[in-house]
C-alpha cells in the first residue's frame, strides 16, 4: 500500500481501475489489471507531488463521471477514464515533457494490457491534449478529459487557494519572481481561450467561476510583482 492511501482508498481506486480496463477490453483476454493499477498508484504517490496526487486523480475521475451523468461525456468514456489515470502518471516539476512521457507510458502499458492499437492511440492522444487543454471542436473525448482536468479552476475560494499553494510547493525550487512569471503565463494562456470548458455542462457550471478565480489570482501575482518593483 502507498503511504498516502488508506487500505480502503487503495482498494476503491484499484477497483475503479480494474473496472475501467476490463470495460475497455470489452471481453477480450488480457493480463491481470491489478499490477498495472498498483504501478500507477505508486507513481501518483511519489514524494515530489503536492497537487498532482491521487487526490487530483480521484477528482478528475469524479468529474468525468459528473460530465457523463449530465450528458456531456465523451464518445469513448472508458478510454477517457484510462487517459485520466495516465495523464499525470509521469510528473517531475523540473521537466517540461511530462505529458509526452505519460503518453508514452500509456502506449506501452495499455498495449501490454490488451487494448487494440486504436484504443491505445486514442488514450495517448488524450494524454497529450492535456499539455494545452485545447481540444478541437467536436472532439468529445478530448473535451471531456480537458474539462475534468481543469475543473479544479472552478472550485470555491478556499479549495482554489489550496490548489495554488500546492502548485507553488511543487515548484519550490523555482525563485518567486520566476514562478510568478511562469504562473502568470499559464493563466493568461487559459484566460485567452474563447472557452475554458468545451462540454455544455462544463461551460454552464464551471466557466464563470473559473475565470473569476484565475483573474483574481493573476491580479494577486501582478500586485505582488508590482510591490516588489517599488521596494528600496
Amino acid at each position: 500500500m502507498t503511504a498516502e492511501l488508506t487500505p480502503r482508498e487503495e482498494q476503491d481506486l484499484l477497483a475503479r481501475w480494474t473496472s475501467t480496463l476490463l470495460a475497455a477490453r470489452a471481453g477480450r483476454e488480457g493480463p491481470d489489471p491489478l499490477p498495472y493499477g498498483r504501478n500507477l498508484l505508486a507513481r501518483w504517490t511519489e514524494p515530489q507531488r503536492r497537487y498532482h496526487t491521487v487526490a487530483h486523480l480521484r477528482a478528475v475521475l469524479d468529474r468525468i463521471d459528473e460530465l457523463a451523468d449530465q450528458g456531456g461525456g465523451g464518445g469513448e468514456l472508458e478510454l477517457v477514464r484510462l487517459a485520466a489515470w495516465f495523464h499525470d502518471a509521469v510528473y517531475r516539476p523540473d521537466r517540461s515533457e511530462n505529458e509526452e512521457r505519460s503518453a508514452a507510458l500509456a502506449e506501452k502499458a495499455l498495449a501490454e494490457a490488451g487494448l487494440t492499437s486504436h484504443e491505445v492511440a486514442e488514450v495517448a492522444r488524450l494524454v497529450r491534449l492535456t499539455t494545452l487543454h485545447d481540444p478541437a471542436p467536436g472532439d468529445l473525448d478530448g473535451e471531456t478529459l480537458c474539462d475534468a482536468d481543469l475543473a479544479i479552476l472552478a472550485t470555491g475560494t478556499d479549495t482554489y487557494t489550496g490548489y495554488t499553494a500546492a502548485v507553488r510547493e511543487e515548484y519550490a525550487f523555482v525563485p518567486d519572481p520566476d514562478f510568478r512569471e511562469g504562473r502568470a503565463a499559464v493563466l493568461r494562456h487559459l484566460l485567452a481561450l474563447p472557452r475554458l470548458f468545451r462540454t455544455p455542462y462544463g461551460a454552464a457550471a464551471w466557466e464563470a467561476r473559473a475565470r473569476a478565480n484565475m483573474e483574481r489570482e493573476l491580479k494577486e501575482l501582478m500586485g505582488t510583482a508590482g510591490m516588489e518593483g517599488t521596494e528600496g
